[in-house]
């Protein structure tokens, strides 16, 4: 079994910052695309950054320039730097981490529970 565990969601003022957290935790040999998605009310859910072992990005044109995705692959590890945040940065964050491989050679796709990210004044 994987887990993945978020924190850091909030709320926060249009113009300021946030910095969200994933830990992946089982047993885990490796991870090839760690992600981020998110969901506002009424709406689908959308990528909003990803990267994969090799440290290459991809992020979603609105996000570009303000959010910026990094891992840490020894501790398994997903972080979201979110700078210049605005009211249509609001929705619930959710971790993702793809093609999970763990020591008894199994392959999962395992999504965190969501973290609010609340932007308003």
């Amino acid at each position: 079994q994987v887990q993945l565990v978020e924190s850091g969601g909030g709320l926060v003022q249009p113009g300021g910052s946030l910095r969200l957290s994933c830990v992946a935790s089982g047993s885990i040999f490796s991870i090839y695309v760690m992600g981020w998605y998110r969901q506002a009310p009424g709406k689908q859910r959308e990528l909003v950054a990803s990267i994969t072992s090799g440290h290459s990005t991809n992020y979603a044109d609105s996000v570009k320039g303000r959010f910026t995705i990094s891992r840490d692959n020894a501790k398994n590890t997903v972080y979201l730097q979110m700078n210049s945040l605005k009211p249509e940065d609001t929705a619930v964050y959710y971790c993702n981490a793809d093609e999970v491989f763990t020591t008894d050679l199994s392959q999962y796709d395992c999504w965190g529970q969501g973290t609010q990210v609340t932007v308003s004044s």
